[in-house]
């Protein structure tokens, strides 16, 4: 390989023209000025040149050009070595327009320029970004280049992203015969750090040990083991690392802060360790790159220790220093963390906004600490430091946390009149912001102005689409992103699979799996999660055992899917078993997963095992009860008609019970006509949830079941002067990629005289096979003709005739509905499902129905 590239001939340098660099004839024409003037000496007037010298070495560019305006006016000119130090400085500070000035002069002299100043004229505008200039200035010099001219221009052409242009001109500088000294390889070398530059790497790498600079010079040992670390190929950064016989601490820091920066923080700790022990002293980003992998390894313990260290060489008010502490402390442990994160950041002589940031990000990622990352945000605009876009992020999550979307806004505000609001990180978060608190129209609004959006944002607006159930503009952003080539990521997928589960849309959740396999995501974990709940979640339970069955990887979230599925299909039984594979396997069930069995245990009406698990919960797993574990042992109590035990059970809670536990017996209480109980339970809703419409509603349908139609009305009444509504029944079923939606005596459907002509001929039929009306369940004061009405116009009903109208045998009938299922019509569909021959899987708000044959898998209890 390395024939690739020519080693250099002692050849002498020819003058021609190099063919990547663009000629620009007025920079060109001002380098071959006429032959100067030869000055005369004016001994008394030499000390001004030596303070213009000093003051340039010092970094006063402007004291120094006056200085030169002083020689000029007692008629000395400057020579190039003053030329040369005033470029030098310059560089130094990267100052472009100073730089320039300079130049100016220089050309006004008429001097005639040497290779140290014309190179230092090409050093100059090639570590400021003007290419084209550095490269006019190069060409003109012909035969005049060297080593240094060719260098500036390779690291010029490296640091802009013009890798190929510099590794040709590397080339070339070795066909001219000049040897590369180890700046040269420095800028060849990070031209190569793309992955599509491995071989010409490989190349340089054999030629660097061949030269003899691979061992014994430390910039280009730095320069390999940065290059083989952003290919991610660690092993060999450590072998170059390995093979150098010359090191210092930024050698060993450059590995230490890769290592830690690619996930390996115990290799970064462990080089650390080896560093002290060779007798190298660590410096403020050694030290800070260190406690950084402590944060990622959640190390409180050597965290601590990198503290004290870093006390004890007088580091520990450095803000590099400082703002690692301060996310190390964030990160390791919640609640008291914060603590020290603060004195950290209290202690810190001076704050920039890494530091505000730093504390704030903590805040905000420990979690139940979104108030006082809002009280520092409000902190830090009284002083003089402006936050930035990671701040403004961060304190956009905190008010996302908290559901303060008034602040959201003001902050929004602020973010716009800074022009950060285009920034991704900003933009991102004001989208998620806007998404959680269900405001898709601002979201939308915040995701259409972002300069660049990246597959981070698309995920924010397409989870916020899935969480809001808006599945269609999940899914037309899908083929946006397919379309701009941004690249879905796992987390798409997991988003707008979950977007199809939400409402029912099956077939496009086939198809997100096909592309997700032909996208490379089959073995994601988080994606697998996704696919098993969209399957149970769409009504497919086998599909989702084959997707659970073909995971190669699985976390507590992967088992937890399934047992919730098999739950919410009635099959407690594989749901408890597969409960104690899970334990066997030795994944440690978490609060979510013992809602799942306890809702298994709820719907197939296992009181003892339910109350084993409750109070296994905590004793062999540690996991404390929750609300929802609370509302779970209700409903699995009231379910089986034990409504005074859940009574005694609610009165009995540690804490005082919320608006969901009384819910949920109110739920019960209406289930089994208890008028009295379900009074009081009302009342305690009531108290603490006085807009809730959910509690008028269960109390209404409790009167209206016992004939009380007074107390309905006047709850009715009471609703309307509180202007609450109670939610719609709505029902839906999916055809061909799209939503087919239906209210209680919808007639906007285009087929609906179809729909309805096919019920009146389906009720026909099923009262012939014994079918009764419950009228029980219609919950108005009308005559029982009516109410037979009634019931024929419910959305369920609507759904399951446009189902048999537009499907045939064997494909079952998937119905999606938000509310609980009414008991009539699980009756009418089970005649149905007898009389068509068809399968009806139905999906309420709590749990699914597979009808067949005239029985249904809940086993009528439900």
């Amino acid at each position: 390989m390395l024939c690739a590239l020519p080693l250099p001939a002692k050849i002498y340098p020819q003058n021609h023209s190099h063919p990547s660099c663009q000629r620009n004839p007025t920079v060109a024409a001002s380098v071959t000025s006429p032959p100067p003037r030869i000055p005369t000496k004016h001994p008394s007037l030499e000390p001004l040149k030596h303070r213009l010298i000093r003051l340039a070495d010092a970094g006063r560019v402007d004291d120094a050009l006056s200085t030169l305006d002083l020689m000029s006016d007692r008629g000395v000119p400057a020579d190039l070595v003053s030329y040369s130090v005033l470029l030098r400085s310059c560089i130094r500070s990267r100052d472009l327009v100073r730089g320039r000035i300079v130049h100016r002069r220089l050309l006004d002299s008429g001097l005639r320029l040497d290779s140290p100043v014309t190179n230092s004229l090409i050093a100059l505008y090639s570590k400021c970004g003007e290419w084209e200039v550095a490269c006019s200035i190069f060409e003109e010099m012909g035969s005049g280049r060297d080593v240094v001219s060719w260098t500036a221009l390779i690291s010029c052409a490296a640091r802009n992203g013009m890798e190929e242009k510099a590794i040709l001109l590397f080339c070339e500088m070795l066909h001219t015969g000049i040897i590369p000294n180890e700046y040269s390889f420095c800028g060849v070398i990070q031209a190569c750090s793309k992955s599509e530059h491995d071989w010409v790497g490989r190349v340089v790498l054999g030629f660097v040990i061949k030269m003899g600079f691979f061992r014994w010079d430390a910039s280009v040992g730095c320069a390999l083991i940065d290059m083989f670390a952003r290919r991610q190929d660690l092993s060999s950064a450590r072998k170059v690392f390995d093979g150098m016989r010359e090191r210092n601490t930024v050698v060993w820091t450059l590995l230490i802060t890769r290592y830690g920066q690619h996930g390996r923080g115990r290799d970064a700790i462990g080089l650390f360790l080896d560093m002290l022990h060779d007798g190298f002293e660590p410096d403020r980003f050694t030290i800070s790159s260190v406690i950084s992998a402590c944060s990622d390894l959640e190390s409180l313990e050597f965290g601590r220790q990198m503290h004290s260290l870093a006390i004890r060489y007088g580091l520990a008010s450095d803000a590099c220093v400082g703002c690692s502490l301060i996310d190390m402390y964030a990160k390791c442990t919640s609640g008291r963390s914060m603590e020290d994160s603060r004195k950290v950041f209290d202690r810190m002589s001076d704050h920039n906004v890494m530091s505000w940031t730093a504390v704030i990000s903590g805040y905000v990622q420990s979690g139940g600490h979104d108030e006082a990352a809002i009280e520092l945000f409000c902190k830090m605009l009284e002083g003089s430091v402006r936050p930035n876009h990671f701040t403004c992020s961060s304190i956009l999550k905190a008010c996302a946390n908290l559901s303060d979307l008034q602040l959201g806004k003001q902050i929004h505000a602020q973010v716009t009149k800074s022009s950060l609001a285009y920034v991704n990180f900003v933009g991102n978060s004001l989208v998620s912001m806007y998404a959680r608190a269900g405001r898709m129209e601002e979201a939308r609004r915040a995701f259409s102005l972002l300069y660049e959006k990246n597959v981070v944002s698309y995920n924010a607006i397409v989870d916020g689409y899935a969480k809001n159930s808006d599945c269609e503009e999940a899914l037309e952003l899908l083929y946006q992103i397919e379309s701009m080539d941004v690249g879905a990521s796992a987390f798409t997928f997991a988003s707008l699979l979950s977007a199809a589960a939400s409402v029912g849309m099956m077939s496009k959740g086939q198809q997100l799996h096909a592309q997700m396999l032909k996208a490379g995501f089959g073995s994601d974990v988080g994606v697998g999660n996704s696919l098993v709940s969209m399957y149970s979640r769409c009504g497919s339970i086998d599909d989702a055992c084959r997707a659970f069955g073909e995971m190669g990887d699985r976390n507590v979230i992967s088992w937890t899917a399934m047992i919730t599925g098999f739950a919410k299909h009635g099959d407690a039984a594989r749901a408890l078993g597969l409960f104690h594979d899970m334990v066997a396997t030795g994944a440690k069930p978490n609060a979510v997963t013992y809602v799942a069995v306890l809702s298994a245990c709820s719907h197939a009406g296992l009181i003892e095992e339910g109350w084993e698990h409750f109070r296994a919960m905590q004793r062999d797993h540690g996991v404390a009860p929750t609300t929802e574990h609370y509302a779970c042992m209700v409903d699995l109590l009231g379910r089986s008609g034990r409504v005074e035990e859940a009574f005694g059970f609610v009165k009995s809670l540690p804490a005082e019970a919320d608006a969901l536990v009384w819910k949920t017996l109110l739920g019960a209480c209406r289930v089994h006509g208890d008028i009295g109980l379900g009074e009081i339970v009302a009342k305690n809703i009531l108290e603490l949830a006085p807009e809730d419409p959910a509690a008028y509603v269960l109390l209404s349908n409790l009167y209206a079941e016992a004939g009380r139609w007074e107390d309905v009305a006047m709850i009715r009444r009471g609703m309307k002067e509180r202007r609450l509504s109670k939610e719609a029944g709505l029902s839906w079923v999916e055809m061909e990629n799209s939503i087919h939606k239906f209210h209680v005596g919808d007639t906007s459907h285009p087929q609906a005289r179809e729909i309805y002509a096919k019920l009146d001929e389906l009720f026909a039929e099923i009262k012939e096979m014994g079918y009764v009306p419950n009228t029980n369940f219609v919950l108005h004061d009308v005559e029982e003709e009516m109410k037979e009405q009634y019931l024929l116009q419910h959305s369920e009903k609507i759904a399951v005739a446009f189902g048999l109208i537009n499907t045939s045998a064997p494909k079952p009938i998937r119905v999606f509905k938000n509310l609980r299922v009414c008991g009539d019509c699980h009756d009418a569909i089970k005649y149905i499902s007898k009389a068509t021959g068809r399968e009806v899987i139905l999906r309420d708000s709590n749990r699914f129905h597979h009808i067949c044959n005239g029985e249904c898998s809940c086993g009528e209890y439900w």
